[in-house]
């Protein structure tokens, strides 16, 4: 009976959302038909059409019914298609590079993207998690945005495929050291999400350790203030120690927890990370 509300409800709402309920179930699964009908989904403000409709559509889509490379490329494309747009809801966007972190999934499941193809996916994760600056997460009446912890997940995707370069790693983890400590005071879990691809990097073993030593030499520094002392005296920097010290913190209990040695090399530097900023 839910279902049947759903879709009626859906139906009402279709003609100004600009998203074709027909046209979804009219045709056939995983069909370009259907799969450029449910991005346009992607960019409603209904949560119950863009999370529970399209989202969940297309990850099932990718996940139980394994797409041909020509569906998968079509779909690559609406995607970025979609990125590109406005996003005055905020919401297409986010929404657009989760489904892409299930695109990733697939080639990491079964690699069919060309070097070129999966750097290009590699480009746009970092390109969004530079730019974002729209920081809300969950919302009554619109839902999940999230988008820290979405871009986080296409990186996680990435770092998870084994044909990922040293190279794209390191592009990766500069993009990933944009968004750890903004100032903005998360408590949507975003630290716990960017912590994630940065311990998949690290489980790899393949970056130097001069690598590291950079990345959370970077972390550490307190501009544009004089020094992480003056934080006391200053709502940003004492939003970006927040979230800095609630980043190190994930990294340190997984380093201590874990079995892997690379993981295990991220112990003494998220330490330093704390001891520097406390």
């Amino acid at each position: 009976m839910r279902y049947v509300l759903l879709l009626l409800i859906l139906q009402l709402c279709r003609p100004a959302l600009g998203c074709d309920l027909d046209r979804i179930q009219s045709t056939s699964p995983a069909s370009e038909e259907q799969l450029g009908a449910l991005v346009v989904c992607l960019a409603s403000p209904d949560p119950e059409l863009r999370d529970q409709l399209a989202y969940t559509g297309l990850a099932n889509l990718l996940r139980d019914h394994r797409p041909t490379v020509e569906q998968l490329e079509f779909l690559t494309g609406q995607l970025y298609k979609l990125l590109q747009q406005p996003d005055p809801a905020g919401v297409a966007h986010p929404f657009g590079i989760l489904v892409l972190a299930e695109v990733a999934r697939t080639d990491r499941i079964e690699a069919w993207m060309s070097p070129g193809q999966r750097q290009d996916l590699v480009d746009k994760a970092c390109s969004y998690l530079e730019a974002i600056s729209d920081y809300r997460g969950f919302d009554p009446q619109v839902g999940w945005r999230h988008g820290v912890a979405h871009g986080a997940d296409l990186a996680m995707q990435l770092t998870l495929n084994p044909a990922l370069s040293r190279a794209q790693q390191l592009q990766l983890m500069r993009a990933i050291a944009q968004q750890v400590a903004p100032g903005h005071a998360y408590h949507f879990g975003e630290p716990e999400r960017l912590a994630r691809p940065v311990l998949f990097i690290a489980r790899r073993d393949e970056l130097e350790q001069e690598d590291w030593q950079s990345w959370f030499a970077e972390l550490a520094d307190p501009a544009p203030l004089s020094n992480w002392g003056a934080v006391w005296q200053d709502a940003d920097g004492l939003a970006r120690r927040h979230n800095l010290r609630a980043f190190a913190l994930e990294i340190y209990l997984n380093a201590t927890l874990s079995e892997e040695s690379g993981i295990q090399a991220l112990e003494p530097r998220a330490l330093e990370l704390l001891r520097a900023i406390r």
